[in-house]
């Protein structure tokens, strides 16, 4: 009989799946799972406090469960002894205690993780396998034959080739319905509800209170606090987190779903970002549901539609976006922007209440929702000219979903238009009047949201317009920027100096208190 081959199988923690494609094909009895904490991954941006709490926290306990179902796991814990930092060190060590015949690891989700792992083979000695993520609806080599030969890549198309692969909310050939998107019936504003519903609040277990206790010796100086944590850290928690929004706020989250309330970070939304992309959650199986509630009749079509368009539209494409376009995508910067990011990204002490309110319940959640971060946060730092990358980077380090194959296209291409319109098909720049449409945020605020000019006008009012002029070279021939160009150019030539002066005074004072805090 021929002895079966001793295997590796490394799981990182995006990959807390009990579904892999690399354990679907191994058996327990001859495979090791190799888990790791190291440095490198908490540090190469500083992380939110609570978004590193939660993903050591979720990888214990599932590491737990992996052992339950009757895997052996080689866990290496942060402060463990000798531990080296690094994947391949880890792997490395690992390669000694083992001495697997074989190594098979899923494919990550990142280009450097990526580079390293295609080197291991040749620095063990040892063959390695990498297999496809098939948490994932369309693969690598369907978006490149999906995108192959177009002139655009517009998000639009592919989702449709997603819900016909899919079979979510089609009739037939036909979309449900009579249309592919009904994005338009989801721009309500909201106001203050008393029955407005809450997501559910998960108390710290043992396991989890020693990984804050660990995050708080260590990552003291990152952004956020650990007060309050209340994530679900477990695939059961994680279900019980997805049963709740369906029953309790998934008929009035499309609506709302570009709403912004003071003091709201949730509203209607499902705050299940997290645990999709930590791998707790199957994203085709939510959407499954999703889609169910709607044909019994329980959620109206525009909040199906407009939560499915977001999993399998938005998310797979913009993982098709960053693996098709290569590492040196996040040095792209179309617009030629290069202002620091304020400090205040980093502290949420601003005098104007729409960031203050986003960022503030950013630093204490990790989370903020999608308007939220493209319409303000995104909006503002658009409008000021501020390096993209900087920009990503507190994008990665803020957001307890945000990991380089989801937040970069998002944050690069989307919210900065750094890629040139390689994935937008206009720059998301707005003027207060936007925000104060779709918030509440405008009356609370010391600034007056309708004026252009003088110490107590909308600062996004003046840098809308300074924002289009000063980069009329290259944007002024988008079809989608015409109106807005019209408009500039009608203005008294005295009105936009008198603007374009209140921009260039207050990009003055941000640049003399630039910098994180």
């Amino acid at each position: 009989m021929t002895a079966k081959q001793r295997t590796l199988i490394p799981v990182l923690g995006d990959q807390l799946s009990l579904d892999l494609w690399s354990l679907a094909k191994a058996s327990p009895d001859s495979t090791t799972i190799l888990m790791m904490e190291v440095a490198e991954e908490t540090t190469y941006v500083r992380h939110h406090k609570k978004k590193i709490a939660f993903i050591l926290s979720a990888m214990r306990h599932h590491a737990a469960a992996l052992r339950d179902a009757g895997w052996t796991v080689d866990y290496v814990a942060l402060d463990g002894p000798d531990n080296s930092g690094s994947f391949t060190g880890e792997v490395a060590r690992a390669v000694e205690r083992h001495a697997p015949d074989r190594i098979v690891v899923t494919e990550p989700g990142e280009w450097r993780v990526r580079a390293a792992i295609e080197s291991w083979e040749t620095l063990f000695g040892t063959p390695v396998t990498i297999a496809p993520d098939t948490r994932f609806i369309a693969s690598h080599a369907e978006f490149e034959a999906w995108a192959e030969g177009r002139k655009a890549l517009r998000m639009e198309y592919f989702y449709r080739e997603m819900r016909r692969k899919t079979g979510l909310l089609m009739d037939g050939d036909e979309p449900v319905g009579g249309r592919w998107n009904f994005d338009a019936e989801n721009r309500k504003p909201a106001q203050a509800d008393l029955l407005m519903p809450r997501p559910l609040s998960f108390a710290p277990d043992d396991m989890t209170r020693d990984v804050l206790a660990l995050v708080a010796r260590r990552f003291g100086d990152h952004p956020g606090t650990l007060d309050g944590f209340d994530f679900a850290v477990t695939r059961a928690d994680a279900l019980k987190q997805q049963r709740h929004f369906l029953t309790h706020a998934f008929a009035r989250f499309g609506d709302y779903q570009d709403a912004m309330l003071t003091g709201e970070p949730f509203l209607w939304h499902a705050v299940l970002s997290p645990y999709i992309n930590v791998g707790l959650l199957d994203p085709l199986d939510l959407c499954r549901k999703v889609a169910a509630a709607h044909d019994k009749g329980k959620v109206p079509i525009n909040a199906a539609e407009g939560f499915i368009r977001q999993i399998i539209g938005w998310r797979e494409y913009v993982r098709g976006i960053y693996w098709r376009e290569g590492p040196d995508y996040v040095d792209r910067n179309f617009l030629n922007a290069t202002r620091d990011l304020p400090g205040f990204y980093w502290t949420g002490d601003t005098d104007m209440r729409c960031l203050a309110d986003a960022i503030g319940q950013t630093l204490t959640h990790a989370y903020a929702h999608h308007i939220q971060r493209l319409m303000v946060t995104g909006n503002f730092a658009l409008l000021i000219g501020a390096d993209p990358k900087q920009v990503h980077e507190w994008y990665l380090e803020v957001y307890a979903d945000a990991y380089e194959w989801v937040e970069l296209p998002n944050t690069l291409g989307m919210s900065q238009f750094a890629d040139g319109g390689l994935l937008g098909s206009k720059p998301y720049a707005a003027s207060g009047a936007y925000i104060n449409r779709m918030s509440d945020y405008c009356g609370q605020c010391r600034y007056d949201v309708k004026a252009r000019v003088g110490e107590d006008a909308c600062p996004f009012n003046a840098l809308y317009w300074d924002f289009l002029a000063r980069n009329e070279a290259k944007l002024a021939r988008n079809p989608r920027l015409a109106m807005p160009y019209r408009n500039w150019q009608r203005m008294d030539a005295g009105d936009r100096e008198a603007v374009r002066g209140r921009a260039a005074e207050f990009l003055s004072s941000l640049d003399a208190e630039s910098g994180r805090d």
